[in-house]
């Protein structure tokens, strides 16, 4: 099948300067309904690149989620949101963008067009074949990201992708690919939109299969979560009281004694 990029295709919308604030929002809504049906048909795709990155963690390996612009800072927000939420340490999933930190807030041009530098990004980490790396853009076409994928692939690491584009040069680079098909943006070319949203979402779901595989929650409750602010000081607090049947004044005592919520339940269960 020839490489058609979807995602800069015309819009089925057209004049949208003349829209109102109320047509613009329903269209955009009603685009926006079609992600996830497009994330449920890549599953199969999404399933086997987690039992990879599942099996590689266990061993002591490492995530590492590349991309340039959008794609690019999406990795790095998941993998700044796994420390908090599941209690791993910061080098356990690990974002790069292209042009470095600074691209986060603000873009470096041309950033993207080495395919030289992700590699040599990646490089800084003192990768190996017990990590994975998953390379993230809606084009599937992005040099700097294709190229650390195949220095990867020659390396003998594990590659996977996430993009919105169905054989691309991204997708044919990486040995677990996602391709995510969102079509055409509301606003023609302006992948932050749909394709953005599927990435999230594929994200959301890589990470977190991953943390429960890895023991990181137990029921359906982030028991390893970092208490960094009240709300979740007092999220673990009704943890505590929920799994073990207390008071509240209790279950405070035994959160400020043991510092999570996991190790508190451990110390109540292990005490009786």
């Amino acid at each position: 099948m020839d490489f058609i990029k979807t995602t800069e295709s015309e819009s089925h919308y057209s004049n949208l300067e003349q829209m109102s604030i109320s047509e613009l929002l329903q269209n955009i809504n009603t685009e926006d309904k079609t992600v996830p049906n497009a994330v449920e048909n890549a599953l199969p795709q999404i399933h086997g690149l987690v039992e990879q990155v599942v099996a590689k963690l266990k061993q002591g390996g490492r995530l590492f989620y590349i991309g340039a612009g959008t794609s690019g800072r999406l990795g790095i927000v998941d993998a700044s949101e796994c420390p908090p939420t599941f209690g791993v340490s910061h080098d356990l999933v690990i974002g790069l963008i292209a042009g470095g930190d600074s691209a986060i807030r603000k873009a470096v041009e041309f950033a993207e067009d080495s395919k030289e530098q992700g590699w040599s990004d990646l490089q800084e980490y003192k990768i190996s074949e017990e990590d994975v790396v998953v390379g993230i853009a809606a084009s599937g076409t992005t040099p700097y990201v294709i190229g650390a994928l195949e220095q990867c692939n020659a390396n003998n690491i594990v590659t996977g992708c996430i993009t919105c584009n169905q054989n691309s040069p991204l997708a044919l680079t990486a040995k677990f690919p996602i391709e995510v098909v969102v079509g055409p943006e509301f606003v023609t070319g302006s992948s932050r939109m749909k394709a953005g949203t599927a990435q999230k979402l594929v994200l959301n779901m890589i990470t977190t299969a991953t943390m429960i595989q890895l023991g990181r929650v137990k029921g359906n409750k982030m028991v390893d979560m970092q208490l960094s602010n009240n709300k979740l000081v007092e999220r673990g607090i009704k943890m505590i009281m929920d799994e073990i049947n207390i008071g509240s004044e209790e279950a405070k005592q035994l959160l400020d004694t043991h510092k999570s919520v996991r190790s508190a339940i451990q110390a109540y269960n292990g005490n009786k």
